[in-house]
């Protein structure tokens, strides 16, 4: 198997995971490949992902290098801001696994906030897990919830930290299933719900919810069993603190406004 078609299956098979990590492998691929076949094949890979698509129509703009340096630059700002959202001796909630989300956790602790993390294992695939190990190797306390325990997880945080996998223009943010509960959840509870996310996550048109294998949940087949596996689900701004990027940290709405102006080519 060749690099391109390596890198087109890690992203295809969840084995790269995080918005920003596979904008940046595909951008990679394009390195290797860059006809329009390829990109064709590339964007195919998770078409709900809009981090993706942005990346790669920005690199035809500008250039690919230019493409991944703004996509870490931007994850910086979006660190450096989210952990100011930590205060000392708090606990932060998170749901499935954000790069962003790790990345604001390590800088905090890196700079003297003292602090542990609830989460939650984020079923069918366990990204949670993936979550926890990242965590323990940074040598953060955290306590890993079954996620119909959730609630318990959330009635003990200060305040709830979540990625995202694509913001739309009514300021909704899809994220991993499982996050619309959270927020609702958190509402109830009056903790603050924040969103880390690269501003390239906005699309102009409602992608459709990815619907994974059922396999993934239960292997067994019976013609009386329906069984669901959605991959994300939607956010409505109401329920979202702010969102934090590169622009700033700004309600839901604003996010969409200040991302319209400064990215005109998005579309």
């Amino acid at each position: 198997m060749n690099k391109f078609n390596k890198i087109y299956n890690d992203i295809k098979s969840l084995k790269i995971q995080g918005a920003n990590k596979i904008a940046l492998a595909g951008l990679k691929a394009l390195e290797i490949n860059s006809s329009p076949k390829a990109v064709k094949k590339i964007l195919s890979a998770r078409p709900t992902e809009p981090a993706l698509k942005n990346a790669v129509m920005f690199s035809k703009i500008a250039d690919i290098e230019t493409a991944k340096n703004y996509l870490k630059d931007s994850e910086k700002k979006t660190t450096l801001l989210g952990a100011r959202l930590i205060k000392n001796n708090s606990r932060v909630f998170t749901h499935c696994h954000s790069t962003t989300v790790i990345n604001t956790l390590k800088y905090a602790k890196e700079h003297g906030k003292k602090f542990e993390v609830l989460n939650t294992e984020t079923r069918p695939r366990y990204q949670g897990r993936i979550t926890s190990l990242d965590l323990a190797k940074l040598k953060i306390k955290n306590t890993h919830f079954v996620d119909s325990g959730a609630e318990e997880a959330i009635s003990q945080s200060d305040v709830i930290l979540l990625g995202a996998d694509m913001v739309t223009p009514n300021g909704e943010v899809a994220n991993k299933i499982g996050s619309e509960m959270i927020a609702k959840l958190a509402r109830t509870y009056k903790i603050p719900v924040y969103i880390l996310t690269s501003t390239w996550k906005y699309s102009p048109k409602k992608l459709k919810i990815e619907q994974r294998d059922t396999k993934e949940i239960w292997k067994k087949s019976n013609k009386y069993i329906t069984i669901k596996n959605p991959a994300f689900e939607l956010v409505g701004p109401d329920y979202i603190t702010a969102i934090v990027s590169g622009l700033g940290i700004l309600k839901p709405k604003k996010f969409v406004k200040k991302v319209k102006k400064t990215y005109s080519w998005i579309r």
